[in-house]
């Protein structure tokens, strides 16, 4: 079968093989937040971003893979992105990471508090990290570039179809900052062919998006 990103709360996970990398997303609660797991298909460790609700169906899900979890990204630190991430490190034992500034607002003190330019080795594989400001102050975007294709990086709020995440929500939120960050760490460094997986909804291309960035610029959102 032919992987959309397409998937809805609480129905079936969507797979994506790739020659060294397995990367399954599901949806879960209301606000359509995505789960992602990705498995490196040579030493099958794998690892989950976002723990966003339903703990069980993310346990679901990493049995879906290998049934072991080593690595447990939590991309910024708003609750809906949170609300199953207690039960899902307590049960798996695996090591938890997030931003460093925003370590202090989740409710599991992560293991591993990641800087720009961090890597993290899964298995044979390595997911870069950048660290995105405006949305909030570090939220994780993860980086993985298939040395037999394109890119495929894991957005969270910062990058989605259409725009960037929201910066209204929130005094500490700024709209500049996330366009000039987004800009920098996404767009001028992966081409148009590069896959985003973003923290709700559908996925998208760069190259879908970037003729909009002078438009976002000027709406300013």
């Amino acid at each position: 079968m032919t992987y959309t990103g397409d998937v809805t709360p609480g129905g079936p996970s969507d797979v994506r093989e790739l020659p060294d990398l397995t990367i399954r997303k599901m949806s879960v609660s209301p606000m359509h937040n995505n789960v992602y797991l990705l498995t490196c298909r040579a030493t099958g460790d794998q690892l989950l971003i976002d723990a966003a609700d339903d703990p069980q169906r993310c346990l679901t899900l990493v049995a879906e893979g290998t049934g072991s979890l080593h690595h447990l990204v939590t991309t910024h630190r708003h609750w809906d992105h949170t609300r199953a991430l207690t039960d899902v490190a307590e049960a798996t034992g695996a090591v938890t990471y997030a931003g460093d500034l925003d370590a202090e607002g989740l409710p599991v003190a992560p293991t591993v508090r990641l800087v720009d330019g961090d890597r993290i080795s899964l298995g044979d594989l390595s997911l870069d990290v950048a660290i995105v400001s405006g949305h909030t102050a570090a939220s994780v975007v993860l980086a993985y570039r298939d040395p037999t294709g394109h890119a495929h990086v894991f957005t969270g709020d910062t990058l989605f179809p259409g725009g960037v995440g929201a910066t209204r929500n929130d005094p500490s939120q700024s709209f500049d900052d996330l366009y000039r960050d987004v800009t920098a760490k996404i767009f001028d460094r992966y081409d148009d062919d590069t896959w985003i997986y973003p923290g709700h909804g559908g996925d998208t291309t760069l190259g879908a998006e970037r003729p909009h960035l002078a438009e976002w610029a000027e709406r300013g959102w």
